[in-house]
């Protein structure tokens, strides 16, 4: 699947999003033209994300991005998409850290203009580790770099993991956690929330044997101490992180931000590294074993913070976890327009099977 065309994400004409967003923004500034519309070359599953120029002589910003929430009728990859939610924390991480995000210029929760909400946002400018074909895949940008450049790529990464979870104000966070049990932790209320998305990720479809089974090894072996909670990014990958060379000049995709422990975030980051690299190597390439490594990342995140990371197998067994039920939705948005047959097992949709098999069985890390 890595080689792949790309899923089939959304039903919308890029062009008619564009005449409809100009009649939205003339309200706002008269006159004004969307031009240069266009989809991103690569990432992004969930929200669609649509570039696009301001054509006005008296814009305070001209290149722009459009998040815009999935589209109904394409099967979308979660249940609700809060736009409002992510405009908000990426308005607190920029108030509160100097952690690099886009500027939010603009928010409509009104579904009319453009047939879902948005917001509007500025565009970063540089370069994103691709997805499609995974930056792990001989013959892109990171790939072809030095070990001296991508080293700087991974401090950078790591550092901005550290400042969002020591400069952020843990008060502030708590309007993220799920609707459920008070008296619960934030890691019991991540998981729980987790598990509903799962329900509904296979509510008139197939059930998936692997993931339940993940479901009970983390029941199993429940962190003794959860730590502090903290903002955690959500999707904390290099692929949601435009580069300046190989600095981090703007975070991206904070839809799954969430109220929880640090590790969270630690094991996300290591675990989807995990994830095209191995994709990589049963592919027969030796793609990049010593980039972004567990140990690593732990060490360089302790150094910078102060905190050591604790109960990493649970985090990225998680990681994978909430990984699989993700891409079983996407397998069955596939299955639901055509582009794949269905397998007799359902656990053959999920992509990394091999290794979320092997961290239930303990044997991943050995």
């Amino acid at each position: 699947m890595a080689t792949a065309p790309r899923p089939r994400t959304s039903t919308r004409d890029p062009e008619d999003v564009g005449r409809r967003l100009t009649a939205w923004l003339d309200a706002r500034l008269p006159g004004a033209r969307v031009g240069d519309i266009r989809v991103p070359s690569s990432n992004g599953m969930s929200s669609e994300t649509l570039l696009f120029d301001i054509e006005h002589p008296d814009t305070p910003v001209r290149a722009c991005a459009l998040r815009l929430a999935a589209d109904p009728a394409a099967y979308t990859v979660f249940p609700v998409y809060d736009m409002g939610r992510q405009y908000r924390v990426m308005r607190l991480v920029a108030e509160h850290t100097d952690v690099p995000v886009p500027r939010v210029r603009w928010l409509e929760e009104d579904p009319e203009p453009l047939g879902a909400p948005f917001f509007v946002m500025d565009r970063a400018e540089g370069r994103v580790p691709p997805d499609v074909m995974p930056y792990t895949y001989e013959g892109n940008w990171l790939h072809a770099a030095t070990d001296a450049e991508r080293a700087r790529l991974q401090e950078g990464t790591v550092s901005v993991l550290a400042r969002l979870h020591s400069q952020f104000p843990p008060g502030e966070a708590e309007f993220l956690l799920p609707d459920a049990n008070p008296r619960d932790s934030a890691l019991r209320r991540h998981v729980e929330a987790q598990r509903g998305y799962y329900r509904w990720v296979v509510e008139g479809v197939p059930r998936s044997p692997l993931i339940e089974a993940a479901f009970d090894w983390l029941d199993a072996h429940w962190p003794a101490d959860e730590g502090p909670s903290v903002l955690t990014w959500g999707d904390a990958r290099i692929g949601n992180i435009v580069y300046d060379g190989f600095d981090p000049a703007a975070v991206l995709d904070w839809e799954m931000a969430a109220c929880g422990p640090r590790e969270l975030d630690l094991g996300w980051t290591v675990y989807l590294h995990r994830f095209f690299q191995d994709l990589t190597v049963a592919f027969g390439q030796p793609g990049l074993p010593g980039f972004l490594r567990r140990e690593d990342i732990e060490r360089r995140y302790a150094e910078l913070t102060g905190h050591t990371p604790r109960d990493m197998e649970f985090h990225t067994l998680y990681a994978a976890l909430r990984h699989a039920v993700v891409m079983l939705r996407i397998a069955y948005r596939q299955l639901h327009f055509g582009e794949v047959e269905p397998p007799a097992d359902p656990d053959a949709l999920i992509m990394h099977r091999a290794s979320l098999e092997a961290m239930v069985q303990g044997t991943y890390w050995s």
